[in-house]
């Protein structure tokens, strides 16, 4: 394992942000942080970055205590943006590179090489006031990385950005876990978790309410989805026991189910009714487990 957290927590006064969490991150892999806001997932990055220190527990790295000499191996892209928007890029991002070790003609080189690979090399001279939004969180990325970091933590990274720009961010932090970099990424869009995590932890009010990898979370998950096309009404197959609501669409119904026992019922009933073109049971989305879950906890 790259990273441990070891039953940390983190006071601010009365207030608990982070409440005894404990995990393994897989090292070279992508590990997805879930939570609304407040769940504590800056504050567990901060600490990560030593910016803020545990108030009990502890965070190793390869085995030893992490410390802000290690930042330079490690790359941040914050929710909250940084960038000075009266200075030009190219002075700015080379500043940032000599501050974690580079050498002044690597740090022009890797962001030169950066800007060309996102399709903006005219803005190597221009101030960050002078471009999009979407193309400021380029350039913000491309500070995060641009010393070539073993651990690259995202906290919201595409957060505000057109469909376009999500997508060439998001092909960009798939290469680079690709390349063998850990990545921990945090995101309100379930979706992008679901697309690009191996595994992941929910997290509500400073607690751990799930982790796992992806895989064995959704298969774990008990209720699941029955999906039914036929000549006939589904109305009333609400009502048996197991079932606990219909959605309808176009394509046909999908009721969610307890668990898997209760698919062999409405199949049975399902035979009494006519003609089924389609039958087949679904694994929850993790919008499905993350509602549950969080709802759960706040019941």
């Amino acid at each position: 394992m790259m990273l441990s957290i070891n039953d940390v927590v983190k006071r601010f006064g009365n207030y608990t942000a982070v409440d005894h969490l404990t995990l393994e991150i897989p090292e070279k892999q992508m590990f997805g942080f879930l939570g609304v806001n407040g769940a504590g997932k800056t504050t567990t990055f901060r600490m990560i970055l030593d910016l803020l220190k545990p108030t009990s527990g502890e965070i190793l790295w390869q085995g030893r205590k992490i410390s802000y000499k290690d930042s330079h191996m490690i790359g941040y892209l914050p929710e909250e943006r940084g960038l000075y928007p009266k200075l030009k890029v190219s002075d700015q991002l080379v500043y940032l590179g000599k501050l974690r070790g580079m050498a002044k003609s690597d740090a022009k080189k890797e962001l030169k090489g950066w800007l060309d690979r996102f399709g903006v090399s005219e803005y190597y001279d221009k101030r960050i006031e002078e471009l999009s939004k979407g193309n400021q969180q380029k350039i913000q990325f491309i500070a995060a990385v641009i010393h070539k970091p073993k651990l690259l933590i995202l906290d919201e990274p595409f957060s505000g950005l057109d469909p376009v720009n999500v997508e060439v961010l998001k092909r960009a932090v798939i290469e680079l876990k690709d390349q063998g970099v850990s990545i921990l990424f945090s995101s309100h869009r379930m979706d992008h978790v679901e697309e690009l995590c191996e595994h992941l932890c929910i997290m509500d009010r400073g607690k751990p309410l799930l982790t796992g990898s992806l895989k064995g979370v959704k298969g774990a998950y008990r209720r699941k989805t029955v999906f039914v096309n036929g000549d006939f009404n589904t109305a009333d197959l609400v009502a048996l026991p197991g079932v606990l609501g219909c959605r309808k669409d176009n394509r046909g119904a999908y009721l969610k189910i307890e668990n898997e026992a209760v698919s062999q019922e409405i199949f049975q009933e399902l035979a009494k009714k006519g003609f089924v073109r389609s039958f087949a049971i679904e694994e929850p989305s993790l919008n499905d487990i993350f509602i549950d879950k969080v709802g759960r906890a706040n019941e």
